[in-house]
């Protein structure tokens, strides 16, 4: 009875929220610019707020004249003074916590979210499962077994600012009613060592009835195996009641392939698109490609083209500006300090009735040693299409320029994982070069204008890309290896790993 009341209820609470969410959706541009101007009264008498006169902005226009694209290195002076103790620097209340992220020219970075931030963050998620209980109409996996992979909710102090990686903070926001469920214990949250931690989920979930499982691909795939190792079963039939995967922290897409093979049934696959500095968009419709852009949760967006970002000149785009098909640098001002911050992500508008996007790349993660400039959308799609035409199954890959050469042309080295081997390795290199010029016209001008000869795949042995991770102290938690890479240090380093 009790069981039957709880899903009843999600069913129920599902449909309210998407009946109320339907008021963002169709008014979010008009709705954006009030939020901007909201965010800059609020802020006004903080430090950054008067050093940009925030008093005198009445407009986007004025805002975009007033404050300038920032990175972590040009907000670092005043999070500095946040971090020892100052008060209303970026925001008018001091951060209830800092997300710690790990940064490749500022080291570690300290992300502050405000009071006002933190819950968008569990409501991202939130919207999520709700919208996808209204489209199934189906709320069963709320009485089974749930684990989220995690970092460690271990927070420290730093002058009264609770500071830990955003999982490990969110962990302490799990709502109520999905606390008895969840798993794994927080004893084995606690545990550091991510091998040692995915060992302890393994032991504690493995006879459950899970039905919910949350975490970025890299590392499902890692707690997959290690159960199947030790089972020796699929995860379907460890797990028949399992109906939901929540993902997110890199495209899914080049994962789907050794994902379903791992599980061996149907299980139903919501993405999303969190980080430190927000909750910014999720899959709303888990049948279609596409993120649903959280417009009313505390940010403000701007798009800059990605062909001008870095330029003095770059135009900033609202959100009633963007084309369809067109890559953006996403500049975020948020509830939490931030103040048209560049967060490094590209993304490209599929639809602006809702307006939901797809993540297409980094600013930072890209390939254009020879002018090309391949971004991670394209060498993701060119892998998808030619894994889709032969029988192959990819682990993880990296691609890197190789300029210096002994003889011949130049190339771009991909450093590639299997899980199954091509039949024919050099057909499937062949295809994977001719689908990455159809995506990429510079790199197709590239090659046939004998500038550089055709890619290179380098195989790496099983287990290549946990190694080197866990070389680098980033096996575990939200730790990515970059897929691009506009020089040779990761690549210098997987080349020990060469079969």
């Amino acid at each position: 009875m009790l069981q039957f009341l709880k899903k009843n209820a999600a069913l129920i609470w599902a449909k309210k929220h998407i009946k109320q969410s339907k008021v963002y959706k169709e008014n979010a541009e008009i709705l954006q610019e009030k939020l901007l101007l909201d965010l800059v009264k609020t802020a006004e008498k903080t430090l950054f707020g008067m050093h940009h006169h925030f008093s005198e902005i009445k407009s986007v226009k004025d805002f975009q004249e007033k404050v300038k694209i920032s990175d972590y290195e040009d907000l670092k002076p005043y999070i500095e003074k946040v971090k020892h103790g100052d008060r209303n620097i970026l925001w008018s209340a001091t951060p209830e916590y800092f997300a710690k992220t790990s940064g490749t020219t500022s080291g570690t970075k300290y992300i502050p979210i405000s009071k006002e931030g933190m819950p968008y963050q569990i409501a991202g998620a939130q919207s999520a499962i709700f919208h996808y209980i209204a489209q199934k109409n189906n709320a069963d996996f709320v009485n089974g077994k749930m684990i989220f992979l995690q970092g460690s909710p271990e927070l420290q102090d730093i002058n009264g600012i609770k500071t830990g990686r955003l999982s490990g903070i969110v962990a302490h926001h799990i709502p109520n009613y999905l606390q008895k469920n969840r798993l794994p214990s927080l004893e084995t949250n606690l545990i550091e060592d991510w091998e040692t931690k995915v060992d302890k989920i393994v032991e504690e979930t493995e006879r459950e009835n899970m039905t919910l499982i949350s975490g970025i691909p890299p590392w499902l795939i890692m707690y997959f195996e290690k159960l199947i190792e030790r089972n020796r079963k699929k995860i379907k039939d460890l797990f028949p009641n399992l109906q939901l995967i929540i993902t997110g922290g890199v495209n899914y897409e080049p994962y789907r392939e050794k994902m379903e093979e791992l599980l061996g049934g149907k299980v139903d696959i919501i993405q999303t698109f969190p980080a430190s500095e927000g909750f910014f968009a999720f899959q709303d419709d888990f049948e279609k490609e596409g993120l649903l852009l959280l417009t009313n949760h505390g940010i403000f967006y701007e798009f800059v083209p990605l062909e001008s970002y870095g330029k003095p000149d770059a135009k900033r785009l609202t959100l009633k500006e963007v084309e369809l098909n067109k890559d953006y640098a996403m500049i975020l001002t948020t509830n939490s300090g931030l103040w048209a911050y560049s967060i490094g992500d590209v993304v490209r508008f599929i639809s602006k009735n809702p307006h939901r996007i797809l993540v297409s790349g980094r600013t930072k993660h890209f390939t254009s040693a020879f002018g090309e400039h391949v971004i991670a959308f394209e060498v993701e799609e060119a892998m998808k299409a030619t894994v889709e035409k032969f029988p192959a199954q990819i682990t993880e890959f990296h691609l890197a320029p190789q300029v210096i050469v002994d003889a011949g042309l130049p190339y771009h080295e991909w450093f590639i994982e299997f899980e199954k081997d091509p039949k024919n390795l050099e057909d499937f290199r062949k295809n994977l070069d001719l689908e990455m010029r159809k995506r990429n016209t510079y790199y197709d001008d590239l090659i046939s204008g004998n500038i550089l000869q055709p890619l290179v795949i380098s195989k790496l042995h099983k287990n290549a890309f946990q190694e080197y991770a866990k070389l680098e102290g980033k096996l575990g938690g939200q730790n990515k290896i970059p897929r691009l890479a506009n020089d040779r240090k990761i690549a210098e380093k997987l080349e020990k790993f060469k079969i």
